[in-house]
This record gives C-alpha cells, sequence and structure tokens, in this order.
C-alpha cells in the first residue's frame, strides 16, 4: 500500500483524491499532451460527475460527465469562433435540447442529434431574420414559418433549407402568394394577390405565371375611324406570348392616351418652322407605322341630363370606377385608392387622378372649349382594369387642342409656303402680263384665304391622323414587368362627311 502512495507522489500530472490507486474523488489531471487539463469530479479512474474540461486555446467544457465521456447537461465554449452553447450533450456531441449563440449574432434554441440541429427549433440568423419549425441535420426542413428582415413571412413547407410544398409568403409590400413551391420559387397551382390590384390564378413555373399576360392587343385592326368631334370606344384583350387571351389573371391598369403625326420638316426648312420642330422633338414618340407623332389630349364624354337646363352638347366628365379584379379582395380595395396617376406623356391629358376617378387638365388646354362653359375643367379618360383579359375605354373623344398647338402651326405654315410655291410656279407659266395680273387678282386671294386660320379653326379638333396608344401603368409593376404599349390608328374625317353620308360614328369605327 505504501508503494501505492508513493507511485502517486510521483505521478505529477495528478493532484487529487484517490482509491486504490484510481483517482476517485476530486482531482486535476493534465493530459500528457498538456492542451487539456480537466478539473472535477473522478470514479474508479474516470471523470464522472461534474468538472471542467479546460483547453489551452481558451476553450472550455463545464457540465456533467458519465464514465470519462462528457455526458447530460452543459455549457460549451469554444474560443476560436466565439460561440457559445449551453444545454444537452452525449457522448461529448450536442445532443438533446439546447440553446447555440455565436458570435456573429445568430442564436438557435431548440434540437440537437449528433451536433446538428435537428428537430423542432428556434433559429434567429445574423440579419435578425427568425425562423420557427422543423430542422433535419441543420437545415430547415419540413414544416415551418419564416420571417425576413425585409417584412415577407412565409409559412409552410421547407425542404433542405428551401421553401418547397405548399406555403403562404405574405410580402412586406402587400403581396400574398398561396400554394405550391419549389426551389424558393412558385411552382405548380397557386394565387398571387398582389399589393397593385392584380390577381392571378393558375399554374405557375419557375416563379412566372403559364397564361400570363405578355401582350396588349387592341381590337379591331390597325385603323380606327371616327367623325369630328365624335366619341368612340377602344377595346383590349391581353394575350399570352402564344397568342392567346389571357386566362387567370384580372386587374391590370391601363392606360389610353393620342398622338397627332407631324409633318416631316426638311433640314432646309426656314429657321422659323425648325425652332417649332425643336421645340416638340423631345417629346416625339416612336410608333410602329414608321413615323412619330407628339401629345394630343384625349377627353370623356357625357350628356347632361336635359332636365338640369344645362347644354346638350357633350361635356368631360369622371367615368366610373371599373370593377375589381376580384370582388371582395382587400388588397385590390388597398390598391384602387392609390392607382397610378395619369401621365401628361403621350396625350394622357393631365396629371390625372386615380382610376374612377378621371382627371383634371389644366384650362391653359381648354379654355373656351364651348362658349356657355368657360372655364370648366375637363376629365381625361380614366384608366381601367383588366378583368377577364379585356377591358374597354368607352366614349372617349379627342379634346380640343390647345392653344398655339405646335403641330397645328407647322401644317398651317407649310400650307402657306406650299401655296407660295404655287403662286410662283404660276408667274413662270409665261401667260401673258394681263392674264397673270388677273390669275393673280383671283387666285392668289383664293389660296392666301383658304389658308388663312380662322381663330375659331384653330381650336378644333382637325380631320387627319392620329394614334391612340394603350399602355400599361399598373403601380407597382406586376412581378417587376410592364406590357409593352399598343397602338392603333385614328382616322378622323370631316363632319361634313357624316352629314352627306347619314353614318353614326358607332357605323363607322365598325
Amino acid at each position: 500500500m505504501a508503494g501505492n502512495v508513493k507511485n502517486q507522489k510521483r505521478n505529477p500530472r495528478y493532484v487529487g483524491e484517490a482509491k486504490n490507486l484510481l483517482r476517485n474523488g476530486f482531482g486535476m489531471y493534465v493530459y500528457p499532451n498538456s492542451f487539456f487539463r480537466y478539473e472535477g469530479q473522478w470514479e474508479m479512474g474516470e471523470k464522472h460527475g461534474h468538472g471542467q474540461l479546460l483547453m489551452k486555446d481558451g476553450s472550455y467544457y463545464e457540465g456533467d460527465f458519465s464514465h470519462g465521456e462528457i455526458e447530460g447537461n452543459g455549457k460549451r465554449f469554444w474560443a476560436k469562433t466565439g460561440d457559445t452553447y449551453s444545454g444537452q450533450f452525449s457522448r461529448g456531441e450536442l445532443h438533446g435540447y439546447g440553446a447555440m449563440e455565436r458570435a456573429n449574432g445568430e442564436r438557435y434554441e431548440g434540437e440537437f442529434s449528433s451536433g446538428l440541429r435537428d428537430g423542432q427549433g428556434f433559429l434567429e440568423d445574423q440579419y435578425r431574420q427568425t425562423y420557427k419549425g422543423s430542422f433535419h441535420e441543420n437545415k430547415r426542413h419540413g414544416e415551418g414559418q419564416m420571417q425576413y428582415r425585409n417584412g415577407d413571412q412565409y409559412e409552410g413547407c421547407w425542404l433542405q433549407d428551401q421553401r418547397q410544398g405548399h406555403g403562404v409568403m405574405q410580402f412586406g409590400e402587400g403581396s400574398v402568394y398561396e400554394g405550391q413551391w419549389r426551389n424558393n420559387l412558385f411552382n405548380g397551382q397557386g394565387s398571387l394577390i398582389h399589393c397593385s390590384g392584380v390577381i392571378y390564378e393558375g399554374v405557375w413555373l419557375n416563379g412566372k405565371p403559364l397564361g400570363g399576360a405578355s401582350n396588349i392587343v387592341i381590337e379591331g385592326g390597325d385603323v380606327l375611324e371616327v367623325f369630328q368631334e365624335s366619341p368612340f370606344s377602344v377595346e383590349v384583350q391581353l394575350q399570352t406570348k402564344d397568342g392567346e387571351k389571357t386566362t387567370g389573371e384580372n386587374g391590370r391598369v391601363l392606360q389610353i392616351s393620342a398622338g397627332v403625326r407631324l409633318p416631316d420638316v426638311s433640314p432646309s426648312a426656314p429657321a422659323s418652322l425648325l425652332k417649332m420642330f425643336e421645340d416638340v422633338r423631345e417629346a416625339l414618340v416612336q410608333t410602329p407605322f414608321g413615323f412619330q407623332v407628339v401629345s394630343y389630349p384625349l377627353m370623356e364624354r357625357a350628356f347632361e341630363s336635359q332636365d338640369s337646363g344645362g347644354p346638350e352638347f357633350p361635356l368631360a366628365t369622371a367615368a366610373a370606377p371599373s370593377p375589381l379584379a376580384v370582388a371582395g379582395a382587400k388588397l385590390v380595395a388597398q390598391a384602387d385608392s392609390s392607382l397610378p396617376e395619369g401621365e401628361w406623356e403621350f396625350g394622357s391629358g393631365s396629371d390625372g387622378q386615380a382610376h374612377g376617378g378621371g382627371a383634371t387638365v389644366p384650362h391653359s388646354y381648354l379654355d373656351g372649349l364651348f362658349p356657355e362653359q368657360q372655364g370648366d375643367s375637363i376629365s381625361s379618360p380614366a384608366n381601367q382594369r383588366v378583368k377577364d383579359g379585356q377591358a374597354k375605354f368607352q366614349d372617349v373623344m379627342l379634346a380640343l387642342p390647345p392653344p398655339d398647338f405646335i403641330p397645328y402651326q407647322l401644317l398651317d405654315e407649310m400650307d402657306k409656303r406650299n401655296v407660295r410655291k404655287l403662286s410662283t410656279r404660276v408667274d413662270k407659266l409665261g401667260l401673258s402680263q394681263d392674264k397673270s395680273s388677273d390669275s393673280r387678282a383671283g387666285t392668289a386671294p383664293r389660296l392666301a384665304n383658304n389658308t388663312k386660320v380662322n381663330p375659331l379653326d384653330s381650336r378644333t379638333v382637325r380631320p387627319g391622323e392620329y394614334v391612340i396608344m394603350v399602355k400599361e401603368v399598373t403601380s407597382p409593376p406586376f412581378l417587376d414587368q410592364t406590357l409593352p404599349p399598343a397602338f392603333t390608328l385614328l382616322r378622323v374625317c370631316p363632319a361634313k362627311s357624316k352629314n352627306k353620308m347619314g353614318l353614326t360614328d358607332k357605323s363607322r369605327s365598325k
């Protein structure tokens, strides 16, 4: 026995209690590699009970041991990373329920298996995004709820850290998607209520709707013929990339506008003409018809009731709101309260109000529209929401041109130049002086009178070729994409042709 005690004294690695030459009770042991040191309870030569396993780099474990293994409840600190874990262990690994806090701010509390997050738990990452739900092998897997830092919230199925299966995403900007997911994208059957009021219900592929709108098509052909001061209607259809009518999508917002073709101006034209052309160059819009147009105001027409004693001529009024894409949808109602305003670009007519409210054109554009209605405001056509793939702008008409409308001035100036050229040619015909005098006395004044602009004529809609454009103004854009605009020619015929032919605008436009 005395030899045993002496042997213990010769072993400098252990200091503490012993029994039968075995470490037993409380003691401190330094491992041969000197990196590890244990202080705590021993039983029959094994670490057993409560103790501390200290490492030379500052890392440590403090907690329960069982027969030489880390087993039970304890705390682990990693000096290299600054991470800390408190909870259950098994055979030295994180196993059971515990909480891990990482130096970068990430925090997890829940179930572990063999050192990995596995089972139910709550995770808050370094960006303060949170996930509560099921984990497998350190990844979100199964049912769970995710709160993103941008305000998005997802609840549904996960597969290997990706949204997959059925789930509901509530986006921070107000949109809601419910349906199937794959690889974090909308895939399969699902419905999206967009914050703009657009609703799509159908099949999705890699985040894109199958059968969704790709183009705006104005129905009725490439040319619409109307008479002066006559209203007309424009019907629009949304089509897929295959040319089929869109199904399952409702609520896109469309805006109608008009433009008038500018005459071609030669670089050798007088400076006055070139100056006029330069003044509108920046506002020109290219059309698919091979020429450019400049904005021309549109308005809506309504007849005032005869019982009110008011005039019987057409008055511009605000249109009633279009039906919502899906009745009762809260998001759609919210979107309608802030529909995109009409734009002054390309003949929308004003900085208009939202859909259903019309828009007021500045008085300078429409002063003196009717002698009895000086100062009345004019409403540009209300934006329309698409329903079942279609929309209709009804009872729209070209408004009176603004004072000093440059395209009209260009036309007048060019007509005057043509008259002068014609007069010059007449003078060079080699006619006698008497005949030439008669010609100049009779012809030249007649041509000049024909080209003289009457102040009233300058404020009327002139016959000629105009362009109607329908563009999407959904705000914000549905899935970050805006449909390309659609164009059609509008041919305005003189009003006297209507009287002679006995045709109505409606029959003419057909």
